[in-house]
């Protein structure tokens, strides 16, 4: 089945900065001014000239305006201490404005001021990605997404909490843009086979929010991640979440999603039974309860396969290819039962030539090969000897089919053979010649 990854959109600024911001500590125009006791703030702008510019261009309401504003303050003070806050400003109001270009554009320029500035890296994880998923210059852009994503991950955990920043919106930053990283770093990894961290990154977004409806773009790729053949594949968990997926999904792709997990489920458990159970569980429960569970189907071995064959068919009534399974993988017991049935007993039959040896005057064998596996392998596992030497004229070539009776002497279980003498040829009887009518009288 082809691999759906579905295209998201931006719809949501959820990395977009906030469009207001505290002001810097104001300078004392007067020395004798009376002043609230508080402690001082980290930054503050010394200069009344330079704060003034800097609230003029924050206050601004007008998206284009606040732009403008605060494209002049950094021209004017480019080592302001309040350059990292204006960036941040400026890449949102950019955002606000629509401007993709700039807005990407002054990203970069806020990860000069500041190479951890998580709202900025969760901005560029996030809109590379969409870009990706939209078709733009795919394979760049999710780089670009998972660089930005693992380096705005291990920003976090450095990461402090700004002054005059509620505990609440700090967290509920971090857990966004937490989001946001992981399923960057996550796509990423799946795109470039990489399932085990796939499974790692996207595992965390979906967990970070798993109620988030938006979530289908990590939730689907990390069922693939988790179903994909080698070593990190996790069948019980890809199945859990391509359920789950084929919940949330909508439109054409719903249905797609849900055939291919079905087939899955029906490949792993061995039936379509407990698949409707599952869908049920998944359409309310976002993620694997505790001690979750399919139970994987386990075909039967070769000698239990067998078993069940003696138990169920007549030896006269099975193919060569099943009196070789049972003589060749079956117990000492079902071998016997079966061998007991052939050896001795003339059997007509038909096989594939493999070779053939005519040096002998006297006598013709032939090495034949009777079942499928061996006609493809180009094995014999029949070793015919003829009752006298076929005759030139009805000599058959090699490569082609044989039909012929033979009786069985003896067999070798690994690799099998079957020794078979009193070979004799099968020919069908020809044609009856057409009737001939007496002329009619004129």
């Amino acid at each position: 089945m082809k691999k759906i990854i579905l295209a998201m959109l931006l719809v949501a600024a959820v990395t977009a900065v906030a469009q207001t911001a505290s002001a810097p500590a104001q300078p004392a125009t007067s020395p004798a001014a009376p002043q609230k006791p508080a402690a001082p703030p980290k930054k503050e702008i010394k200069d009344p000239a330079e704060y003034n510019a800097y609230v003029g261009a924050v206050q601004q309401t007008d998206a284009a305006a606040k732009v403008s504003g605060l494209e002049a303050f950094l021209t004017q003070y480019p080592n302001s201490v309040m350059k990292e806050d204006a960036l941040e400003l400026l890449m949102g109001a950019y955002q606000q404005t629509s401007n993709q270009a700039k807005t990407l554009e002054t990203a970069q320029r806020v990860l000069q001021a500041n190479p951890c500035n998580l709202r900025a890296l969760a901005l560029l994880a996030y809109t590379k990605r969409a870009m990706a998923e939209a078709g733009q210059n795919a394979q760049q852009n999710l780089a670009d997404a998972g660089q930005n994503g693992q380096k705005g991950l291990q920003c976090l955990e450095t990461a402090t909490k700004p002054d005059g920043t509620p505990d609440a919106d700090f967290q509920k930053l971090k857990t966004q843009t937490a989001v946001i990283f992981n399923g960057a770093a996550g796509i990423s990894a799946y795109q470039a086979k990489d399932y085990a961290k796939a499974q790692q990154f996207l595992r965390a977004s979906v967990e970070g929010d798993p109620s988030n409806p938006t979530i289908l773009r990590d939730l689907y790729p990390l069922a693939l991640a988790y179903l994909a053949a080698g070593p990190t594949e996790k069948d019980v968990d890809g199945l859990f979440f391509i359920a789950r997926a084929s919940n949330l999904a909508q439109g054409a792709g719903k249905d797609q999603i849900a055939k291919f997990g079905k087939s899955k489920y029906n490949k792993y458990h061995g039936s379509e039974e407990g698949w409707s159970d599952l869908l049920a569980l998944t359409a309310t429960t976002a993620l694997p309860p505790a001690n979750f569970t399919i139970k994987q189907y386990v075909p039967p071995t070769p000698a239990e396969q067998a078993a069940a064959l003696v138990k169920t068919k007549k030896v006269e009534e099975m193919s060569f290819a099943e009196w070789q399974m049972v003589l060749s993988e079956g117990t000492p017991e079902d071998a016997a039962k079966v061998w007991s049935v052939l050896k001795g007993k003339p059997l007509q039959m038909q096989a594939h030539i493999i070779s053939i040896d005519s040096s002998s005057k006297t006598v013709t064998k032939l090495q034949l090969a009777g079942s499928s596996d061996d006609v493809d392998a180009k094995r014999a596992d029949i070793d015919l000897t003829m009752t006298a030497a076929i005759p030139a004229k009805q000599m058959p070539k090699e490569d082609t089919d044989f039909q012929f009776e033979g009786t069985p002497v003896s067999y070798v279980a690994k690799p099998f053979v079957m020794t078979m003498n009193e070979g004799a040829l099968l020919v069908k009887a020809a044609p009856k010649p057409p009737a001939h009518k007496k002329p009619a009288a004129h």
